[in-house]
């Protein structure tokens, strides 16, 4: 019998005024999955994270989590799910333990279980002997660690990665996809918005955003074979369906 999937999107669509931010998407994530949503700024990928995650009402069509709607079950989702931002996750100055105490109270985390999961979240991050350092001394990539231990103090099946290697090195953002997989191994699936597209590979499955439309569903194998090149790159894929999207709008206009 066919799991049921951790995230259904149906015809989601979002409007502010006459600009159409998610135009008709439809997808599934199973669980466990290391689910990839690529694409440029402003395509799309921030609005479709922020209606999953309850945080924003769509417009049309459905978005379920873990069986819950995010339009008319927005806290039901928001306690089943953890959330990473781009643009907000930890308090600079408050040092890095008591951050995590933070989170703990605020993901609910029950009095007997901070300890192992505080624990956890320093040793995950590699920040065992620097928890009374202020989190705003920390360098980007020991940053982002942390903030993804804080975001998953409460162990939710689901989590929700906005741009979280944004603003980072190469090799720690390669650290952090190893985290990722680490949490799909065990089981949590993880939803990743980036607009690094070299960061499809490290994903099970990825679709391809732009302009509000999801042109583009499959493993990084099954969307670079498309191409018929060896040599080809998830950048080459992308550039040739902006390519094609972009002759075929042209093509309406006329």
């Amino acid at each position: 019998m066919r799991a049921e999937p951790a995230v259904v999107i149906e015809n989601l669509v979002k409007r502010f005024g006459s600009f159409v931010a998610v135009d008709h998407v439809s997808l599934e994530v199973a669980r466990g999955e290391i689910f990839g949503f690529l694409g440029p700024n402003g395509a799309g990928k921030s609005t479709t994270i922020r209606i999953l995650c309850g945080l924003l009402a769509p417009t049309s069509g459905r978005a379920v989590v873990q069986g819950f709607d995010a339009g008319s079950q927005p806290e039901l989702v928001k306690a089943h799910i953890g959330y990473m931002s781009q643009r907000f996750s930890l308090y600079n100055d408050l040092t890095v333990e008591e951050n995590i105490e933070f989170f703990s109270g605020v993901y609910g985390v029950a009095p007997e279980r901070r300890e192992d999961r505080k624990a956890y979240a320093l040793r995950m991050a590699g920040l065992e002997g620097h928890r009374g350092v202020m989190t705003g001394l920390l360098a980007g990539g020991w940053k982002q660690r942390l903030a993804l231990g804080c975001a998953i103090l409460h162990e939710p099946p689901v989590i929700f990665l906005d741009e979280p290697t944004s603003g980072v090195d190469p090799v720690a953002r390669r650290a952090f996809w190893d985290l990722i997989h680490d949490l799909s191994d065990a089981g949590q699936t993880v939803f990743v918005t980036t607009h690094h597209m070299d960061e499809a590979e490290y994903c099970h499955r990825a679709a391809l955003m732009y302009r509000g439309r999801v042109i583009a569903l499959g493993a990084p194998a099954e969307l670079k074979a498309e191409l018929k090149d060896d040599a080809a790159t998830m950048e080459d894929v992308f550039v040739r369906l902006i390519e094609r999207e972009n002759a075929a709008d042209t093509g309406h206009r006329a």
